[in-house]
């Protein structure tokens, strides 16, 4: 059998966990890495946690711990468009050879009582490739909460929980404070915490996890701020005051995740890391996180952004407020079943003239059907294209070179986009 048909055959068991749901606990993944020669407890790791700004924040860590000296891994989810984007190793995703490696050593030990799902067995391999490769550091990002959240089960050198909003409330909690709790289940004993949580009663549920846990919290707005200065910003720290910063992720939103990057080098340089001033400014300008306010093209300009919840779509609403107010602005969205759809169509469509209503493959999209009558109340210029690759391209043809183009709503539209883009160059040079 050929790599190409191993690479193929694993993922084709991995995807078909998915059929296991959802399931949170962390029994079976410490049955599983235990097996594995528990390669977790092989390397230092960074937990990040919170509803928005993960991905970004934790990618940002990776690189100026890299650009540091250190052999780093990432580990973040979902994918746009290829498994191996999950697993990183000094900002390369893992070679399909690895994949099928890794899928090898989690598939011969014993899982325990269950099957795991998907979202377990993924972390299990990443972790297993961590410890394969001898990282120094890792980087994990939560999938969903944390307490009970696979990658719980890291003994963290330091935790950062970005910022709260209600969402999966199914499985997390009905209030900002009940997602606090289970977010806030990262946090560990004399481990330091960052944190860029703003509600009074959140910050309150983490304070009181904190001291039960001897554990330092550093609040965003109290133990460090930002000033913005014309497109950068300077940083006012625990002990440093560093000036005109730049990160190289588009949006005002950015500052404040680089904020907790910041305070993050800070505290890990307590332990003699030595992250130089130069390496952290240089790290978070070389940043790149796809699908999070990313232009592939200029002419029509087409941007990309998952914007998968309410805060996220908020953040995009302000970008395409105060950048692209000058152009006729095509918004094609597809949101999943479990998002606040309203309040999300309700921020973008404002700003755009027209709307493509569009469904990714995945069985939690929403039917663009649903969203019809509420796109309805706001826009007038309305089209429904179920197929993302379809949506896509005829907003691009139906464009005129002066044109933006805006795909967001989820991170899985923005996946079949990309992949879209990547079959078909010429589709995104229209008018170049």
């Amino acid at each position: 059998m050929t790599t190409k048909d191993s690479y193929s055959n694993c993922l084709n068991t991995i995807y078909n966990l998915r059929r296991y749901g959802i399931i949170l606990g962390l029994s079976t993944i410490r049955k599983i890495l235990q097996g594995l020669g528990n390669p977790q407890d092989t390397f230092n790791s960074i937990h990040v946690a919170g509803t928005n700004g993960k991905g970004s924040i934790a990618s940002a860590l990776a690189t100026i711990l890299h650009i540091s000296g250190y052999k780093v891994g990432l580990y973040t989810s979902p994918h746009l468009v290829r498994f191996n984007e999950r697993i990183s190793i000094n900002n390369r995703h893992v070679s399909d050879e690895d994949i099928v490696a890794s899928y090898e050593a989690v598939k011969s030990v014993h899982h325990g009582s269950r099957e795991p799902t998907f979202f377990e067995f993924a972390t299990a391999m990443a972790l297993y490739e961590f410890g394969r490769q001898k990282v120094d550091w890792a980087v994990i990002e939560t999938g969903m909460g944390g307490r009970l959240d696979a990658t719980n089960i890291i003994k963290p050198a330091l935790s950062i929980i970005t910022n709260i909003s209600l969402e999966h409330k199914i499985y997390l909690g009905n209030t900002i404070a009940e997602i606090t709790r289970e977010k806030g289940g990262i946090i560990k004993n004399n481990v330091p915490v960052v944190t860029g949580v703003k509600q009074k009663n959140a910050i309150s549920v983490l304070k009181t996890i904190a001291d039960s846990k001897s554990a330092q919290l550093y609040r965003f707005g109290d133990a460090f701020r930002v000033r913005r200065n014309n497109g950068a910003f300077n940083y006012f720290g625990l002990e440093n005051v560093w000036r005109n910063i730049h990160t190289g992720l588009l949006g005002n939103h950015q500052i404040n995740n680089a904020a907790l990057v910041l305070a993050s080098c800070e505290i890990l340089n307590k332990n003699n890391l030595g992250l130089t001033p130069q390496n952290i400014k240089d790290g978070l300008a070389q940043n790149k996180w796809p699908g999070r306010l990313e232009i592939v093209s200029w002419s029509p300009l087409i941007l990309l952004d998952g914007a998968h919840n309410f805060i996220a779509a908020r953040n995009l609403a302000g970008y395409l407020s105060e950048n692209l107010s000058d152009r006729n602005i095509t918004l094609v969205v597809g949101i999943l079943d479990d998002k606040p759809c309203a309040p999300m169509l309700k921020s973008l469509i404002p700003f755009c003239s027209r709307v493509i209503l569009t469904s990714p493959k995945i069985d939690r999209a929403l039917p663009p059907e649903k969203l019809y009558p509420m796109a309805k109340e706001m826009i007038s210029d309305i089209h429904i294209i179920p197929d993302v690759d379809k949506a896509v391209i005829h907003a691009i043809e139906t464009a005129s070179p002066n044109d933006a183009i805006c795909i967001a709503g989820s991170l899985y539209v923005v996946g079949e986009a990309k992949e879209l883009f990547e079959k078909n160059a010429a589709l995104l040079s229209k008018y170049q």
